[in-house]
């Protein structure tokens, strides 16, 4: 099947994030050295990728870690075959080699870990990477609205996010001035933004309808929805969240859209 098209706002975010960061280390390699602008800009097309192997190599030990941590005290899903060991397990299995073929998704890891959120996180550098879920969802959620949740998160892997996140995250430790810092935070969490509602049309192409794709949506931000007047009462908070300046200003700080702009997202992308 043909995966979604990324949402248009993703590429474009990504490029001027990566005119930041070059910027960011000429400045900051003529300011240490002292260097002309000209010898500067060669340097950094140096340093940049230099840094960004470190960054790589410092990840892939810390994602070691982190996948040693949870198989301590996660419960893996058996994403290769039903196992006849558990019934819940058997089912989620299911649904992720269902969302694998909806996206054509390399081989991952699924893993079941307790807490109290309603979230799910990907993370790896290499094959298979791990998509985690927290406990909550499956008391929560329905069938079609864990695939929405498995396919968003497969749409960061199928998309290149986990290694691009990585890279560019890290660039944040790069010496450089308050202001170019905070340039650069702000045009990161763009285009994190931005990945994230193409995740979301990922989501929808796995699990094939949009209503609970949305609940999905709306469960992430106001817990448990049962029907679909309780559906419209979550949409009507969420849209008044919207509304608000504090809300809107907030965004700016975080890596991900407002839930009510997700949602306007996708049905406007369904139709």
């Amino acid at each position: 099947m043909r995966r979604p098209s990324r949402h248009p706002s993703e590429i474009p975010t990504l490029l001027i994030t990566l005119l930041v960061i070059t910027a960011m280390a000429l400045v900051s390699i003529a300011a240490i050295t002292g260097m002309t602008a000209g010898t500067a800009f060669c340097v950094s097309l140096c340093a940049v990728p230099a840094l960004g192997m470190i960054m790589l190599g410092a990840s892939t030990m810390a994602n070691v870690q982190h996948h040693q941590a949870l198989l301590r005290q996660a419960y893996r899903i058996p994403v290769d075959g039903r196992t006849g060991e558990n019934q819940v397990l058997d089912e989620l299995g299911d649904m992720v080699r269902e969302c694998r073929q909806a996206l054509s998704c390399e081989p991952v890891d699924v893993f079941i870990v307790p807490g109290r959120q309603v979230n799910a996180y990907t993370f790896g550098l290499h094959t298979p990477k791990v998509i985690v879920l927290y406990e909550p969802m499956l008391k929560i959620m329905n069938r079609d609205e864990l695939k929405f949740v498995i396919g968003h998160e497969m749409g960061h892997i199928v998309y290149g996010h986990t290694l691009l996140n990585t890279l560019l995250g890290g660039m944040a430790g790069m010496p450089s001035s308050l202001g170019a810092a905070l340039l650069f935070a702000f045009t990161f969490r763009w285009w994190a933004r931005a990945c994230e509602y193409s995740c979301d049309r990922a989501g929808l192409a796995a699990c094939g309808d949009l209503t609970r794709g949305i609940a999905a949506l709306a469960q992430l931000a106001v817990g448990d929805i049962d029907t679909a007047a309780e559906l419209q009462q979550a949409l009507a908070v969420i849209e008044r969240q919207d509304d608000s300046v504090g809300e809107n200003m907030g965004e700016l700080l975080s890596d991900h859209p407002m839930i009510a702009k997700r949602i306007k997202a996708l049905q406007e992308y369904s139709r």
